[in-house]
């Protein structure tokens, strides 16, 4: 067991510390390949001096933001506490690591709440020991680790957290008999899609989707990505099996990567070529191919948006980790369904869910629910190509199927 993994004895000062580096973190952005970190310096008797957090991507990381913040007060940091909420990175990315500048201050005691998983930035609580810096690890482990899900996430499984998003009838069907399906849920619904996208990294759909619903997978103006309401199960998104976009409403806020799955072009006209996040069209139908890619582009957190075709494949697969199921209170009795073939023969081999919340938006439901039992998910992500270029030759594996006609 590492030394990090016991939780010796902490101050109230150090405990209170570690809950207001927990709020700084939270200011962080959500999207990015960089976990969210707060940070606050104390001195010997406990009073603060200095408070950071990690803005983004190529910025301060939150140690040495709190650093910055405790000198330019005209404090002297030499002997203090860095409580922070994540163990501080030892390696060298766009900034320099955290253990040399915390040395460099003389900082003679480090608390914190999550040991750092990634291979290339951890062990930062053993060069500190080393050095004979006090280090105290897992204090208020589960808030932690409860802000970086995520990313913790992605770190340890070499694969980004997927959401999958419905939106049905009440008989579970995504569009009617002659395909209309704009729209079956609400306003509110299609609202609190755009909440979801704000706080991902990349938004999937298939070329079906493009060809049948020409989205735009924009945010819209006012989805505030840096400020998420309370963990994902308080989001929510909605399409009518496909991608869900109010054409020509509403401003284009900053939007995640775009991400088409499947072999077919997408048209020079399609709205996926206009304001909005970089498009990246992997021209695969294999699941597992789709998140290497991903994972190596630093994405996160994934949000699927496709239709029947595209979520089947992604739980066929098993590593959907949060399903996001809207029901809209209207009855069809015929037309497609927003999922395909599991490969389920008996009711037995059935896919259990737990359902975390329910809430009502508009006139309709969400339904926000996990795997029961743990899913093949947290397998490393295999290596793939470094491109998955146009004409490159789908990769084995799990395949999604092509797109129905009903699609096309």
């Amino acid at each position: 067991m590492a030394a990090s993994d016991e939780v010796r004895a902490t101050t109230p000062a150090e405990d209170a510390a570690m809950l207001r580096a927990l709020e700084l973190a939270a200011r962080g952005p959500v999207r990015g390949p960089n976990p969210r970190v707060g940070c606050v310096l104390l001195t010997r008797d406990g009073r603060t001096i200095g408070e950071g957090w990690h803005r983004g991507a190529g910025t301060a990381h939150a140690e040495v933001a709190a650093l910055g913040d405790a000198r330019a007060a005209g404090h002297d940091v030499r002997g203090a506490t860095a409580v922070v909420t994540l163990e501080p990175c030892d390696h060298t990315g766009r900034t320099g690591p955290c253990t040399h500048a915390l040395l460099a201050a003389g900082v003679a005691r480090v608390v914190h709440a999550v040991d750092d998983p990634d291979p290339a930035a951890g062990g930062g609580a053993r060069r500190l020991r080393a050095a004979g810096v006090d280090v105290v690890g897992g204090v208020r482990r589960a808030e932690g680790e409860a802000l970086l899900e995520t990313w913790l996430h992605a770190v340890r499984s070499g694969r980004p957290w997927v959401t999958l998003k419905t939106a049905t009838s009440l008989d579970g069907r995504v569009a009617a008999a002659d395909g209309t399906s704009r729209w079956i849920t609400s306003t509110e619904a299609r609202a609190d899609a755009h909440r979801t996208r704000a706080v991902v990294d990349a938004v999937v759909v298939g070329t079906g989707t493009v060809l049948a619903d020409d989205p735009a997978l924009t945010v819209r103006h006012g989805a505030d990505a840096a400020r998420p309401t309370e963990g994902r199960a308080d989001q929510g998104g909605a399409d009518q099996g496909g991608a869900e976009d109010d054409a020509g409403q509403g401003a284009v806020a900053p939007a995640p990567l775009r991400v088409v799955v499947g072999h077919r072009a997408v048209p020079d006209g399609a709205r996926l070529h206009g304001p909005g996040g970089e498009l990246v069209h992997l021209r695969t139908h294999d699941v597992d191919a789709v998140l290497a890619e991903l994972a190596a582009r630093g994405v996160r957190h994934v949000l699927v948006e496709g239709g029947p075709t595209l979520a089947s494949a992604f739980l066929r697969a098993g590593v959907v980790d949060e399903l996001h199921a809207y029901v809209a209170p209207v009855l069809l009795g015929a037309g497609p369904i927003a999922v395909g073939d599991l490969g389920v023969t008996t009711l037995a081999d059935a896919p259990r869910w737990s359902v975390r919340t329910t809430r009502q938006v508009g006139p309709d439901v969400l339904v926000v629910a996990r795997p029961a039992r743990p899913a093949p998910s947290t397998r490393p992500t295999r290596e793939v190509p470094p491109s998955l270029s146009p004409g490159a030759v789908t990769p084995p594996g799990d395949p999604v199927p092509p797109e129905p006609a009903s699609e096309a």
